[in-house]
């Protein structure tokens, strides 16, 4: 059936663009024009089933899109792509009191973003407020977080 096969497609187009949920989902009345609408047999859906569809779109798929990519963050992304070519380095400060790390320390950025340690091993670094660090990409899609204030650095992924 043909309706079915739109509905995944939009949802994975809203999905996909993230920028379009920065501040609120739009409607799937004020996406579409009136053509398409009908088109795709939305005017088929009872207003209850429409509000109830538009009702999931705002609050399951824009709240993860806007979670993962703040209002302006273009680079929303960044840590997960897969491309070499797209990787590069991120420049941020730490959320709190930075001290060091041991084993499995998660690293939450200003940006969003968090990162948790992906090498073993433990460092114990003077306190730092809000530290500044670089994320460089690595070979073999590895990442390296540095502290700028101690230089000292340790082996991350990105987990959100």
């Amino acid at each position: 059936m043909y309706f079915p096969r739109f509905l995944a497609v939009l949802l994975a187009t809203l999905a996909a663009a993230p920028g379009a949920f920065a501040q609120s989902a739009p409607t799937l009345e004020e996406r579409l024009s009136e053509a398409q609408f009908k088109a795709f047999g939305l005017d088929k859906l009872t207003p209850e089933e429409l509000q109830g569809l538009n009702a999931w779109l705002q609050g399951d798929v824009a709240s993860r899109v806007a979670a993962a990519a703040p209002a302006g963050d273009r680079d929303y992304a960044r840590g997960f792509k897969p491309k070499d070519s797209e990787r590069v380095q991120i420049k941020a400060q730490l959320v709190g009191t930075f001290r060091g790390w041991s084993g499995n320390t998660i690293f939450k950025l200003d940006n969003g973003q968090e990162w948790q340690q992906a090498e073993g091993g433990s460092y114990n670094a003077q306190t730092v407020e809000n530290a500044e660090v670089t994320i460089k990409p690595k070979a073999f899609g590895n990442w390296l977080l540095v502290v700028e204030q101690c230089q000292c650095r340790v082996g991350v992924r990105r987990i959100k």
